[in-house]
């Protein structure tokens, strides 16, 4: 098992080596549950954690385990080193937090341009004068391409920020050499963002060094949909008018 306790969370990932006479779900939920009793039964009430869920209720309902959990089965490859490496992150990840609250937390009703927002990140981009759009035909050519790629970095690198929801692969290609070159951007995204949403990956690190800003018009939705042609017309159009305010 590896493991990484946070001030307020726990992650594990757990190797199922043999056929277990139980599914995991419930034996998780049996140790979860044990671990509350003795908790309720061990702790004075006034160390007694309570979970978001109950904050309402007595104290004397607190909980060591909050109701639930988040749980995914790693199937392809890559995947284990990747979550072993988020677990072994998570403490430099934290104190980025704390350092830099305001870059992390889910802010609602961000205005600009006359549209709404949820957003993470460093909302200050918005304000710099310059802002340019990165939008590409699907059926763009590779020497066109190239020519929109170089002309983009030229301009973030004397200042612009590039704004775009990054959906066609050129797009993509433009924002992605834009990112791993440390310059400004401003992201559009078709789901929105958890209360307990946070940025992931190398878009932490982004977010602690003010780079990034990552823009949600509407609602999240845990369904894993297809983004519509409609929705991506609406993206654009907002990255427009974010440009030309």
């Amino acid at each position: 098992m590896a493991l990484q306790m946070m001030p307020d969370h726990l992650h594990a990932i757990l190797f199922v080596k043999e056929r277990m006479g139980k599914p995991l779900g419930k034996v998780l939920l049996g140790v979860k549950q044990a671990c509350n009793k003795a908790f309720r039964e061990v702790m004075p009430v006034e160390f007694v954690a309570v979970s978001q869920q109950h904050a309402a209720q007595s104290r004397e309902n607190g909980l060591l385990f909050a109701k639930g959990f988040n749980d995914q089965i790693l199937l392809r490859d890559g995947q284990l080193e990747h979550w072993l490496n988020y677990l072994k992150d998570n403490p430099r990840r934290l104190l980025m937090k704390r350092e830099n609250p305001d870059l992390f937390r889910v802010q609602r009703g961000l205005t600009f341009a006359g549209l709404s927002f949820s957003a993470i990140g460093n909302r200050f981009l918005l304000e710099r004068p310059l802002k340019l759009q990165v939008q590409c035909s699907r059926s763009i050519s590779e020497g066109d391409l190239q020519a929109k790629k170089n002309e983009c970095l030229r301009a973030a690198r004397q200042g612009a920020v590039l704004v775009s929801p990054a959906i066609s692969k050129g797009e993509k290609a433009i924002m992605r050499a834009a990112f791993e070159e440390g310059l400004p951007l401003v992201y559009l995204q078709e789901n929105g963002f958890t209360d307990l949403a946070k940025p992931g990956g190398m878009r932490m690190d982004a977010c602690a060094r003010g780079q990034l800003l990552v823009l949600a018009p509407w609602e999240h939705h845990n369904e894993k949909m297809v983004i519509k042609r409609g929705q991506c017309l609406e993206l654009n159009e907002m990255a427009r008018a974010i440009c030309e305010d």
